[in-house]
């Protein structure tokens, strides 16, 4: 007989439980969606060199686990499905040097995985505040770090669900301006490229994004982080952007697809998934990062149900907001 996960609460589109990804692997309700999962999408715990309070892996320990857990995890994806991981920077304790762990747990997941990296990302927080501090604000012996690492993978490099036409940024100014003149600077390049008129004044209702995703991430969450203030729930402390979890959505899934955060934390990706129409799986070991999730679900309250009256205080504050 197979572990049973808790369940926090559902809405018309997703469900959210309180247990780890291991348990619920071994668990009959991840057998339901083995094979049926389009994207994984998820920041685990990234890999600190220093301990914690709350009981990080360091080293080796934490590259052995991270591989095996996120390689059983990706049985969940369907032929089709993608992998997207976001991994933040690492320093050596005691030193102005950084750790390629990060690299090392990129290495270790494709080698246990087989999985293709069909491209890096770059997610960058131009408001982070400076870090780490000690030689940054007190040394002042290296800039302040403001990017994390995010890897898209999958089984192949021909994802037929990628396309970035779905994700187009506005043009600029300048682009607006030339595609009302209609006319571009054509010629030879010193790199040797021949360019044309043709191509460069089509409107395609948009520009192709880059792989550096930069968001402020400053006023993201004031929702979630006053509904948590209002129920004296503890914010959790590194929380996805929405802009990220909203970008990979729009790329890698349609409407109807399924997106499950493995390390769910806050329920973001969750969030994102239900405002877009997709449905959703969240794997989360505290109950109280969940409880206060539900400050990110205020808009579909009337759809969310609970069972033996988990958070049923939670649940029926949120339908009179």
């Amino acid at each position: 007989m197979l572990a049973e996960p808790r369940m926090a609460f559902k809405t018309g589109l997703g469900t959210a439980y309180v247990t780890s990804v291991e348990e619920f692997l071994e668990s009959d309700d991840s057998h339901i969606f083995r094979g049926k999962v389009d994207l994984l999408l998820t920041s685990p715990p990234f890999p600190l060199r220093a301990k914690k309070a709350y009981g990080n892996m360091e080293g080796q320990e934490y590259l052995d686990w991270l591989s095996k857990v996120i390689s059983d995890a990706t049985e969940m994806l369907s032929v089709e499905g993608s992998l997207v991981l976001e991994i933040g920077n690492s320093w050596d304790p005691g030193q102005p040097s950084m750790s390629l762990l990060p690299l090392q747990a990129l290495l270790a997941v494709v080698e246990e995985t087989g999985f293709t990296v069909c491209q890096q990302f770059i997610c960058h927080n131009p408001a982070r505040l400076p870090g780490p501090a000690q030689w940054v604000t007190v040394n002042r012996m290296r800039m302040k770090d403001t990017y994390t690492h995010v890897w898209w993978l999958a089984r192949s490099p021909w994802v037929k669900k990628a396309d970035n036409r779905k994700v187009l940024a506005p043009y600029s100014d300048s682009m607006k301006r030339l595609l009302k003149r209609k006319s571009y600077n054509s010629g030879l390049r010193p790199s040797g490229h021949q360019l044309s008129d043709q191509g460069f004044v089509k409107d395609h209702g948009g520009s192709i994004p880059s792989n550096v995703l930069s968001f402020a991430n400053t006023s993201d969450d004031k929702n979630y982080v006053a509904w948590c203030k209002e129920r004296g729930v503890k914010a959790h402390p590194a929380r996805m952007p929405r802009q990220l979890a909203q970008f990979f959505i729009d790329f890698l899934t349609d409407e109807g697809d399924l997106v499950w955060d493995s390390f769910a934390g806050s329920l973001t990706t969750a969030s994102v998934a239900e405002s877009a129409n997709r449905r959703w799986l969240a794997t989360e070991m505290s109950e109280e990062y969940l409880r206060g999730s539900l400050g990110r679900f205020i808009p579909f309250a009337q759809y969310i149900e609970s069972s033996d009256h988990f958070f049923e205080n939670e649940i029926e504050a949120l339908r009179k907001m």
